[in-house]
């Protein structure tokens, strides 16, 4: 093991308490206020971890602001707005977004900026792009105004519940500390209540994973419910399934690999796929309406793209051609991100389906 200080704190925890549930696991290795990877870095691009579509190209975050240009128009262009990104990184996709919304009379006019974020190093970064925004370590905190979201690549990095079942029935899954490893273990006793699984898995054999995230679940209620309320859009973007199945999708990044999500507790990222069947579900119950999800390869053609692709090569150099190309392929391509990164939209009861998800 590597030894981190997040790792000692884990191992006496655990000895004192026994095995905890991977839903605390995992909220201790990714936000631990001193240790946790969120807190003490920046995570992106080349000298990080990962790379998100806003880093791709500036051809993604300028469609996601012209969708929200299309729903604040289809909403009458009220005012005053609140535009809001969960989990916005370096703040790249909002900039493009921006940039992409100032053709558009009087949007930024009537917009306050907010963006919710719990990391001190990325907020510092935000802070430096945008010092007249707005920051909040929870969505609920976002004034009560129309309501114009982005969250791209955020509901991934929330914890999930894992439970597996079992011959004496759905037994939680948790994690323990065995001869100087960290290693999953199940709870000796099943679940007394299962009702939180999806209904699809009831009939699921023995050995099978099921994953649920409970965080994830009311967040997205939450935004639902102030769309329901007082009206604007939102998009969901991140990777995931789009019916509920059985699986286990934990996982862990580093430098750009992947990684043993249970060696090095701290040092790397941990995500799961996004159960879209259950956010949607949630969208409703929330009292908005959820369109899709549609996947991001065809949600981006849909919005122009390639158009916009060839716009921007007329005044580029055969190499920044070759660049927006292969930036193209790796946005919309099945093989890359554009048919395993899914996208739900969400707008007020009744609403026709928005742009993109007709």
């Amino acid at each position: 093991m590597s030894g981190t200080p997040l790792e000692t704190h884990l191992v006496r925890l655990i000895r004192e308490t026994g095995p905890i549930p991977l839903s605390h696991f995992m909220a201790l290795c990714l936000a631990h206020p001193e240790y946790g990877y969120y807190m003490t870095r920046d995570p992106l691009g080349a000298r990080g971890d990962f790379v998100t579509a806003p880093e791709v190209s500036q051809m993604f975050g300028e469609l996601v602001g012209l969708w929200l240009a299309d729903r604040w128009l289809a909403e009458g262009s009220p005012a005053p707005i609140a535009i809001v990104e969960l989990g916005p990184g370096r703040g790249t996709l909002m900039a493009d977004a921006l940039r992409a919304l100032r053709s558009v009379p009087r949007m930024l006019d009537a917009a306050s900026i907010h963006f919710v974020e719990t990391s001190p190093v990325l907020r510092a970064a935000q802070c430096e792009r945008f010092p007249d925004a707005s920051w909040h370590s929870s969505a609920d905190e976002v004034p009560d105004l129309p309501l114009f979201l982005i969250a791209n690549e955020f509901f991934d990095a929330l914890p999930i519940t894992q439970y597996q079942r079992t011959d004496r029935g759905w037994c939680e899954r948790c994690v323990g500390y065995v001869e100087g490893r960290f290693v999953p273990l199940l709870a000796p006793v099943a679940a007394a209540n299962d009702k939180a699984l999806p209904p699809a898995l009831a009939a699921a054999a023995e050995g099978a994973i099921a994953e649920i995230c409970p965080a994830g679940i009311s967040i997205v209620s939450g935004i639902a419910s102030r769309i329901a309320t007082h009206g604007g859009g939102a998009l969901v973007i991140d990777y995931g399934h789009e019916r509920s199945a059985a699986g286990d999708t934990l996982q862990a990044v580093r430098n750009h690999a992947f990684a043993d999500p249970f060696e090095a507790p701290g040092e790397a990222d941990l995500t799961a796929h996004v159960d879209f069947e259950a956010l949607a579900h949630g969208v409703r119950s929330g009292g908005a309406a959820a369109h899709g999800p549609v996947r991001q390869g065809a949600f981006l053609c849909a919005l122009g793209i390639e158009a916009r692709a060839g716009q921007l090569a007329r005044n580029a150099s055969p190499s920044q051609r070759e660049a927006l190309e292969r930036a193209l392929r790796r946005l919309t391509a099945s093989d890359e991100m554009g048919s395993l990164f899914k996208v739900l939209g969400i707008t007020p009861p009744g609403s026709p389906p928005p742009a993109g998800f007709a």
